[in-house]
């Protein structure tokens, strides 16, 4: 694409996947067609902000022995289809242990969407190594996909979130805006909260995110929660 003409009408053309959210968009085509000038270096959307040096603690309920979950969103970039990504650090703990490992990369486009471009994961099991949910946009069928909308409102239509077919087809649709959410961190107005899933997986997760901080409480399918305890921003 030459840059006069915004992405936006052919993003939508290819995320609107309709509100069968039990299998929305599997077996369709997707290709969101990537402008990199339609990209900018810094992700500012309200409820899905990426600042360098910025700091994220949560606790995951999500078993009996609690897991620290720190992301941080780095000063590092990685180059995917043309777009500069800022690279976010995501590590899982439990049990003095690392769990899990992910290198995470997103961008923003000008009309203010958050986009996912993939991960570079690891997971332990024992003394085994899964590098299994590891894509990258752009590297064979994977395709980016929007992890926050520009203007999140339960009229927009379900997204997906990324694209690595049989591997990673996460999907997500917003449910509700303005609403109160209490964590350990604080409490927020004006929250978002969203409906995500994977075509691949039965159940879905609700999220809410606050403005100015991102997602800041996760309840799973099974029903654990992961809350925000605490957020450092780089002085």
């Amino acid at each position: 694409m030459s840059g006069k003409k915004s992405i936006l009408p052919t993003m939508i053309s290819f995320l609107i996947l309709g509100s069968d959210t039990s299998m929305a968009g599997k077996g369709k085509e997707y290709h969101p067609v990537i402008d990199p000038a339609n990209f900018q270096t810094t992700i500012d959307n309200p409820y899905y902000p990426l600042v360098p040096g910025t700091v994220y603690k949560f606790i995951d309920r999500s078993d009996k022995t609690p897991a620290d979950n720190d992301i941080t969103v780095t000063h590092d970039t990685k180059v995917i289809m043309g777009v500069t990504c800022t690279v976010v650090h995501d590590v899982v703990n439990a049990k003095g242990k690392v769990q899990e490992e992910t290198f995470d990369w997103f961008a923003q486009d000008k009309q203010g969407n958050v986009w996912y471009f993939g991960e570079d994961t690891k997971e332990w099991h024992g003394d085994k190594v899964s590098t299994e949910g590891s894509w990258e946009a752009g590297v064979g069928p994977n395709q980016p996909g929007i992890i926050m909308p520009a203007n999140p409102t339960p009229s927009v239509p379900a997204y997906r979130q990324e694209y690595g077919p049989g591997h990673a087809e996460d999907m997500g649709q917003i449910i509700a805006i303005n609403e109160s959410v209490k964590v350990p961190y604080g409490a927020f107005t004006e929250c978002v909260r969203t409906k995500e899933w994977s075509l691949l997986e039965a159940g879905s997760e609700k999220k809410w995110y606050a403005k100015g901080v991102g997602c800041v409480k996760e309840i799973s399918p099974e029903g654990y929660v992961t809350e925000l305890v605490s957020m450092t921003k780089p002085e």
